[in-house]
């Protein structure tokens, strides 16, 4: 329904500022220019889309792998204690507990349509266990708060989108996007733990936190003391040693398991061809929308105001071309796709600002679409402090991707 709301608004406010250009400006190039840019961006996203399938088949067969040699089950074991604490309200031996771990997990290794079904499925068991079948419990917010913060370990799609428009280096992004998505989603579990007054000083939960907040503080420290020159070529090698590892593990994992690896594989590509297909439509309708708002000027105009705003209090204004991606993530996941695509044809997908909506389409997740989906299934009416608390987490996803960004790119 938001995606709905924000295609029509990408046309009208078009129309609007084209028709103001051309009776009170005399343009009469704004409206050919409209329509040229339909007919450019429903090009471009089908060529895009037909493009990924090569990608997208290698990496869903890859994943498919992992999958089913148990990498989502270990990950789960890996985090459990983790987030027992985080859910004090659920039985320990309550069934779902497995379903909140396979989510996350699934998550976590960007396995869309494994976390999905298993998300519904753990609103489901979370409802069962609710007292107030209208209003949202403890359990529920803090579960949906993990899924909105977007917690990603292999941004899959980004960088599948990356390679795609020519990147030179389509996994540049992946230490950034992980770096961004651990704040999103520490300070989304703050925000959550102090609303249900859970002990943050706990042992386990210090543990878990503080180890993970020392891992990625040593990150940063390595690339703050890298002369800038060498942060792109430390980065790229360190992203891409980690991304060939786990895809060995996978293999490794699934022979232990003595799965077939070559016909796990081609089950998973299978579906990575079929997403790639299905993909066309959306992609073209939200790039020409896109485009139309580009091409009518309004978002030049969006961005210069805002270049204005930050410049005004003194701040590089560098990062304000990749805003509107950030703006658009929360509302719809389609969106800020689109978003980041047209703003890497715009600037290059190179660009600090290609980089840097790279970074903040994996930085959060689509907080209104999950809270309306998740939410919705269970037929919650009285969300308590649920979008707060989301859009905290995105908040603070999106303020690191620009701080990281500037590490990274700058």
């Amino acid at each position: 329904m938001a995606l709905n709301y924000i295609w029509i608004f990408f046309f009208l406010s078009a129309f609007i500022i084209a028709f103001i250009r051309l009776i009170f400006f005399g343009d009469t190039e704004i409206f050919p220019a409209i329509m040229n840019s339909t007919f450019d961006n429903a090009k471009m996203g089908f060529e895009l889309s037909l493009g990924l399938t090569g990608v997208m088949t290698l990496w869903l067969g890859l994943m498919k792998v992992g999958e089913k040699g148990g990498v989502v089950s270990l990950l789960s074991r890996a985090v459990g204690p983790f987030f027992e604490k985080l859910f004090p309200e659920i039985p320990k031996n309550h069934p779902v507990n497995g379903s909140i771990m396979m989510n996350l997990a699934a998550n976590m290794l960007g396995l869309d349509n494994a976390a999905t079904p298993m998300g519904l499925k753990a609103m489901e068991q979370l409802q069962e266990l609710n007292p107030k079948k209208d209003t949202a419990s403890n359990a529920m917010i803090m579960f949906l708060v993990l899924n909105t913060s977007g917690l990603t370990l292999i941004p899959i799609s980004i960088m599948v989108y990356r390679a795609q428009l020519g990147a030179a280096n389509p996994s540049d992004i992946f230490l950034p996007i992980l770096l961004s998505t651990f704040f999103s989603t520490l300070v989304g579990i703050i925000a959550v733990s102090i609303y249900q007054k859970i002990n943050l000083f706990n042992k386990t939960i210090l543990i878990y936190l503080g180890g993970f907040s020392a891992l990625v503080a040593g990150i940063i420290y390595l690339f703050v003391r890298l002369p800038q020159s060498e942060v792109s070529v430390y980065s790229t090698v360190i992203a891409n040693v980690i991304l060939f590892s786990i895809i060995t593990l996978f293999l490794l994992l699934a022979l232990k398991k003595k799965i077939n690896v070559y016909d796990t594989f081609i089950e998973g590509a299978k579906e990575g061809f079929q997403i790639a297909v299905k993909i066309i439509p959306f992609l073209v309708a939200i790039l020409v929308a896109i485009g139309v708002f580009r091409a009518s000027g309004a978002m030049n105009y969006l961005v210069d105001g805002l270049g204005l705003f930050f410049n005004y209090l003194g701040l590089n204004t560098d990062f304000v071309a990749a805003l509107p991606t950030a703006i658009m993530k929360p509302l719809s996941g389609g969106g800020a796709r689109g978003v980041m695509i047209e703003t890497m044809t715009t600037y290059g997908v190179d660009s600090f600002a290609g980089r840097l909506a790279a970074t903040f389409q994996g930085a959060t997740d689509t907080t209104f679409y999950i809270l309306a989906v998740y939410f919705g299934s269970v037929s919650i009416k009285n969300t308590r402090y649920a979008v707060t608390a989301g859009l905290i987490a995105d908040f603070a996803g999106i303020v690191a991707a620009i701080f990281i960004a500037y590490l990274f790119f700058g």
